[in-house]
């Protein structure tokens, strides 16, 4: 169940903000990062809040989840960049899906590694890095603007090796959820895996930060190798207990199964979707944790869970 917000008792710093404030730096026609990993540690209080705003046109580049799906149930993605859009324990993402099938929106697919080395291009300001990803593969048939480079090194006489060049993925605006954060921007997570959240703060223009618990600067306790998002890339950052719902936060909420099912069962039907939104996605996210937690009471009392 989504947890109880708590009031932080760190004091505002110059980058503390809000959701709102956030998404209302934001245009349409941006290019945009999200951080996280298919149903893992999404900024999602982000995500809804882009879903209930006026934005659109967007090109959406993530590891992607159910970020990627709510925005384009909301019709808010031109261009989708990713490797998959997976739920993780529901292995293809319902709403990407059927915005797919029904060619509404724009696909750029990638390896994983091939999209990992597009943000790290980014990240350093070049046009592009040089990888083995890729060769041989499709990818290079769904991607025909593509192109190879050969290595200036190798030994005398014999062919340059032949490479991907994958172009930098430069994005507008990054958005990334950590476990901690403090009032000054930097960011920590607590969990087993980084995925490659500093990578889209690096190749972002500016980069918002949403984080389960905010705190004083200093007081981000735990190993260096934690500390994972430098205030240096940060532009906002803001607290949002239960920002992550329903992907997996672990450790301070794992994925709410339960819920993800619900929202990847409503998403086959047009009728089912639309009490969904209704219910879940109508208000503020203070009004999407209380229709969360009642329809948590309603499924343990064996009530219906429309």
């Amino acid at each position: 169940m989504t947890p109880v917000a708590q009031v932080s008792t760190a004091p505002a710093g110059p980058k503390v903000t809000t959701v709102e404030e956030i998404v209302g730096s934001l245009e349409s026609g941006m290019t945009i990062g999200i951080g996280g990993w298919g149903s893992r540690r999404k900024p999602m209080a982000l995500v809804r809040a882009i879903y209930r705003s006026a934005l659109e046109d967007l090109t959406v580049v993530s590891y992607g989840g159910p970020d990627v799906g709510l925005l384009c149930a909301a019709g808010k993605v031109r261009r989708l960049v990713a490797p998959f859009a997976t739920l993780d324990s529901v292995p293809l993402e319902p709403h990407f899906r059927a915005a797919r099938q029904r060619g509404a929106i724009e696909l750029t697919e990638y390896d994983e590694g091939m999209f990992m080395f597009g943000l790290l291009a980014a990240a350093h300001r070049l046009p592009f890095l040089p990888t083995r990803a890729g060769l041989g593969s499709d990818v290079m048939r769904v991607n025909p603007g593509l192109r190879t480079v050969r290595s200036p090194y190798g030994p005398a006489g014999e062919e340059a090796e032949e490479l991907v060049a994958v172009p930098a993925l430069t994005l507008d605006a990054a958005l990334v959820h950590m476990d901690r954060a403090d009032t000054r921007g930097n960011g920590q997570y607590l969990g087993p895996d980084p995925y490659l959240d500093d990578l889209f703060a690096k190749a972002a223009t500016r980069c918002y930060v949403s984080c389960e618990r905010l705190v004083d600067p200093g007081k981000l306790d735990g190993p260096p190798q934690s500390l994972l998002i430098s205030r240096m890339h940060v532009a906002g950052v803001v607290e949002t207990p239960g920002g992550g719902h329903f992907t997996d936060c672990g450790p301070d909420l794992g994925r709410d199964e339960a819920f993800q099912r619900h929202y990847a069962t409503s998403a086959a039907d047009p009728q089912a979707w639309a009490a969904f939104a209704g219910r879940f996605l109508s208000g503020d996210e203070a009004a999407y944790r209380e229709a969360v937690r009642r329809w948590h009471e309603e499924r343990e009392r064996g009530e219906g869970t429309r």
